[in-house]
This record gives C-alpha cells, structure tokens and sequence, in this order.
C-alpha cells in the first residue's frame, strides 16, 4: 500500500512539474554558450524568446488544469486553453517568418537609400561639372535672347574706352605743359593720365547722349526743344575740335609734312579736318551701334528699367516651377523614408510582441478565463494601449458583477410576489 501510493504520489507529482525535465536542456541549447559566433547569435534570435514562451505557457497551463477542478464553465475553459496553445504556435511562426521578413526589408531598403546617395552624390558632381555650361549657355540665351542690346551697349563703351585713350595720349603733353606752367613744377605723365583719362571718358560718352537726345528731339518735332538741343551739340562739336581733335589732327601734320614741301595747313583747314573727322567718327559708330547701345546706357544712369516687364512675368512662373518640384521631390522622399521606416520598426517589433501577448494571453485565461489580446497583430493599430486594457478589464469585471446580482434580484422580486 505505501508502495502504490509512493509511485502514484511520483506520478501525480511528475505529470504536475513536467516541465523541469526539459526546460534546462531547451534553454541551455537556445543560449548555446559553447558554440559557434554565428550558430549562438542565431539560435539566442530565433529560439530563446520561443522557448521561454513554451516553458511559461507549460508552468501556466498546469495551473489552470488543476483549477479546472473547483472552476465553473470547464468546457470553455479547456477550449480557450487549446486555442491559446494554437495562438502561441503560430505566432512563434510568424516571428521566424517576421525575422525573414525584417531582414529583406532591411535590405531593400539600404539598397534604396545607397541608390538615392548615389544619385545624389552623381547630381552633385553632375551640378558641378555642367555648371559652367550651363552659365555659358544661360548667358547665351539672355545676351542673344534678350530685348537689350547688350553687343551695341559694350560696343559702345568699348568705342569710348578706345577714343579716350587716343586723346589721352594726344592731350598728355597739352595738360603736362598746362599745369607745370601753373604750378611751376614739372608733373609726371601716370599722375596726369589716369583723372585725364576719366575726365575725356566721360566727355565722349556725353557727347553720343548730346546727340541720341538731339535725335530724339528732333523726332518729337518741337521747335523749341530742337532750337536748344542744336545750341548744345555745336557747342559739344567746337569743344570736341577744339580741344580733342585739333590736337588729333596736330598730331598728323608731320605725316603730311612728310609728303609735300613747305606744308602749313593753317588754323582754318586744321579746324576743317578736325571737323571732317569728327563728323566721320560720330556717324560710322552712331550708325553701327552707338545709336542702340546710347539709349540703353542712359537707362541705366537714369535708373530706368530695361527688361520688359511681359519678359519678367513669363520667366517667373517657370521658376516658381522648378523651385515647387524641388521641394516636392525632397518632400516625396521624406515621406517615403518615414513610410519606410515605420514598416522596419513593424517587422522588427510586431514578431516578439505577438509571442508575449501569447504568453500574457496564458496568465489572464488563468485569472480571468478569456484572452486579453486578438491575434496575430497585423500592425501596431492592433495593438491598444495600456489604458484601454485596463479600462476594458474593468468594464468587463462590471458586467461579471452585474450578471451575478440579477439573479438573486429576480428571486427576491418572485417571492415577494408570492407573499402578497
């Protein structure tokens, strides 16, 4: 008798802590201290959360297989018990399938990210290179494209430059003999030149704005106006013999000198050539380019616009546009990083949390004889805050409670029924 019940008592003690004949040995093999780098790091991945899961869920289901004794509705009980035990094994399948899962997805999407870098990176260099091109031909299209005329504009100051430099070099002498006179010292010809050269720069420029005004106003047809603009461009016509081109022609006479015996041009045929030339020069450059580029010039002294404002507008939505698809294709792709990103935290997270809602699924069937989570999670909208598990549990606790009095409520309402 004390043989039969001594190996009924092992038993019933062997069936009750069963567990403890195979946890060590799975944890041990799912740790795998003694094995390789790659073997230790891919069983702790893929099977030690798992195995905890199984460990627990035995110790758990125990419990609730003794409680199943003294418990009411057995049946459900025992059923809500398999289907937990189906819940874990297949979230201990998705979580394999879900670290598969994460790992091309990691993949793809560092493939993705290397593509755009390298694009980048190839748009960048490309931006580099091409840049100086694309000035060149940018400038290309405004310089030719545009309605100012930018070749008589430097075609003008070009002639400017140049005629003020040949009457620099003439008058040089002239102005050293003037001002060493008034002075009484002799002065070197860098300390002339450079405010002389200003000074007849400024004096020919002004003479093409005498005369496009002159033309000008003789275009508008007022008397008044062309009486006093013709004043002004004689008097430009005898400052610019008298001073400028006299000492042009003054420079020559040794070269007609040269070529004829007893020369002597006198005054009025020196004034009569410095005519002629003057008149040749304003009208060859006038009709070439001075007569396009003038105007323009005194545009831009007076601080007119101009660039017509029909050009302006057109060109402004084009780059209203390529700004707009800018930011559009760097706020496409910030969208689709966090996309990305969320679907890498889901893989990554959504597989072990299933097989502990699995586990917790065992404890709160002990307690409270029902699953406190729907699974599998397909994403983490699935899974509720704590807040709403409490308050779900409470309001479940409530209605227990609430069907638990309505019956004994009813029978005192029958009774006292009766009694009347």
């Amino acid at each position: 008798m004390d043989l039969n019940s001594e190996s009924i008592f092992k038993w019933v003690f062997s069936i009750l802590f069963f567990p403890t004949f195979f946890q060590k040995a799975f944890v041990v093999f799912a740790w795998g201290a003694g094995d390789f780098y790659w073997a230790m790091l891919l069983k702790r991945i893929f099977l030690l959360l798992p195995v905890f899961a199984f460990i627990a869920g035995c110790w758990i289901s125990i419990t609730t297989l003794i409680t199943l004794l003294f418990r009411p509705n057995r049946q459900n009980l025992f059923v809500a018990l398999i289907i937990t035990w189906w819940d874990l094994g297949k979230t201990i399948f998705s979580f394999w399938a879900g670290i598969v899962k994460f790992v091309f997805i990691l993949l793809h999407s560092v493939l993705v990210l290397l593509k755009i870098a390298i694009l980048g990176i190839w748009s960048i260099i490309q931006t580099i290179l091409i840049a100086p091109f694309r000035f060149l031909g940018r400038l290309g299209r405004n310089f030719f494209g545009s309605s100012v005329p930018v070749i008589a504009v430097i075609l003008t100051v070009l002639w400017c430059i140049i005629e003020t430099s040949i009457f620099t070099f003439v008058t040089t002498p002239l102005v050293i003999d003037v001002f060493s006179n008034i002075t009484g010292d002799q002065l070197q010809e860098y300390a002339i030149q450079i405010p002389l050269f200003i000074f007849l720069f400024f004096i020919v420029l002004g003479s093409y704005a005498v005369l496009s005004t002159f033309l000008d106003t003789v275009k508008s047809k007022k008397i008044s106006s062309i009486f006093g603009i013709t004043v002004i461009e004689i008097v430009v016509l005898l400052v610019e013999v008298l001073f400028l081109y006299r000492e042009f022609v003054d420079a020559l006479v040794p070269w007609f000198a040269q070529y004829s015996d007893n020369f002597n041009l006198g005054i009025f045929g020196t004034l009569a050539i410095a005519c002629f030339v003057w008149f040749g020069v304003r009208s060859l450059s006038w009709f070439l380019f001075a007569s396009y580029g003038t105007p323009t010039l005194l545009k831009i002294i007076q601080g007119k616009a101009i660039i017509d404002k029909e050009a302006v507008t057109t060109s402004k939505p084009v780059a209203e546009d390529k700004m707009t698809s800018f930011f559009e294709a760097i706020k496409n792709e910030t969208e689709w990083i966090k996309q990305r990103g969320e679907e890498l935290i889901s893989a990554i997270m959504l597989p072990p949390l299933q097989i502990i809602a699995a586990t917790i699924n065992f404890a709160i069937l002990l307690i409270t004889s029902k699953h406190l989570f729907e699974l599998p999670f397909n994403s983490f909208a699935d899974i509720t805050s704590s807040k709403s598990i409490i308050s779900n549990i409470a309001q479940e606790k409530k209605r227990g409670q609430s069907k638990k009095r309505t019956p004994k409520n009813l029978t005192l309402t029958k009774t006292e029924g009766q009694n009347d």
